[in-house]
C-alpha cells in the first residue's frame, strides 16, 4: 500500500516541562553530555517524511544523544 511507519525513540528533550534542577543527572544519562532541543528531535523527523528517507520502513530511529547505547534505561527499573 506503499505506507511507511517508522518511529523516534526520545531521550530527554528540553521542553516547558523539563527540570532545570536535574541537569546534572540527566545529562550523565546521556553519553553526548546534555539533554536534547526539540530542533533537533524535528529535524530527525523531518529526514524521515523526506524524499532522502523514502526507502526507510519499520525503523525505530534514536534521538537520545546516545542514551541507549548504555544499555537498559536506569529509569524504566521496577521500583520495590
Amino acid at each position: 500500500m506503499g505506507i511507511r511507519t517508522n518511529a523516534v525513540a526520545l531521550g530527554t528533550i528540553v521542553t516547558e516541562r523539563y527540570e532545570p534542577r536535574f541537569a546534572e543527572a540527566t545529562a550523565a544519562l546521556h553519553p553526548l553530555g546534555r539533554p536534547g532541543e526539540p530542533a533537533e528531535v524535528a529535524a530527525a523527523i523531518a529526514h524521515l517524511i523526506g524524499p532522502g528517507a523514502s526507502f526507510i520502513n519499520g525503523a525505530v530511529i534514536p534521538v537520545d544523544g546516545g542514551r541507549a547505547a548504555h544499555g537498559p534505561d536506569p529509569e524504566s527499573r521496577a521500583v520495590t
